[in-house]
């Protein structure tokens, strides 16, 4: 398993220092969820606070906008510095045009799938993306409870993808601890996204070796 851990928990106050912290703990990539009030009720972080935490770490920059147009701002967070922008299906952006568009960015690009999204919605797109991303909680807010009804989705995504032969990733973010990795290794998720579960730990390192464990 590989662990994103998710800057949504992270000290906003000392940004900078957060990101070179966990990146030292061993993640392997790490989670930045901009928002923008309108598609999620939440507003968090735009393209010039993901390049001023930029120089702060070495590790792939995985991208989730939360947005309601994610075509006309990619460029923006690709310039930023994202190696993966993720978008909703749910979005009012053509899912193709924004698939091209990050991808012409030199960004590897992923859908993302709301909980009452079914995992056919992302089957036609699974040979242009490199990740999707099941969300196990409703979107716009860190902190809430795994949902566990979730599993079958991936798993309907696990078989298809490996049904056709492809190496797309499966990434799941929402509620993601020690006590609910389990479910997600089990189901086939090939990447952890968590936050509390990380930041709020006693010892990040610690935790994030547990997770990626599994």
């Amino acid at each position: 398993m590989k662990v994103a851990p998710s800057m949504l928990s992270c000290d906003f106050s000392k940004m900078g220092e957060e990101t070179r912290r966990i990146s030292k703990a061993g993640a392997d990539l790490l989670h930045l969820d901009v928002m923008d009030g309108h598609f999620v009720p939440n507003i968090t972080i735009g393209p010039s606070v993901i390049a001023s935490i930029r120089p702060c770490s070495e590790l792939p920059f995985d991208v989730h906008l939360m947005i309601d147009d994610p075509l006309k701002y990619a460029e923006a967070f690709a310039k930023a510095g994202a190696d993966y922008i993720t978008f909703h299906v749910e979005a009012s952006s053509d899912i193709d045009e924004t698939i091209e568009k990050i991808r012409s960015l030199g960004v590897k690009p992923g859908i993302v799938l709301k909980p009452k999204t079914p995992a056919e919605a992302a089957f036609p797109y699974l040979d242009k993306v490199d990740m999707v991303l099941v969300m196990t909680v409703e979107p716009g807010f860190g902190g809430q409870s795994f949902m566990e009804d979730m599993m079958p989705k991936v798993r309907a995504l696990r078989n298809e993808i490996d049904r056709r032969g492809l190496s797309t990733l499966i990434e799941a973010d929402g509620g993601i601890s020690e006590k609910t990795i389990a479910a997600c290794s089990k189901a086939g998720v090939d990447i952890a996204v968590s936050g509390t579960g990380v930041f709020k730990a006693k010892d990040p390192a610690e935790a994030i070796r547990k997770l990626q464990s599994y």
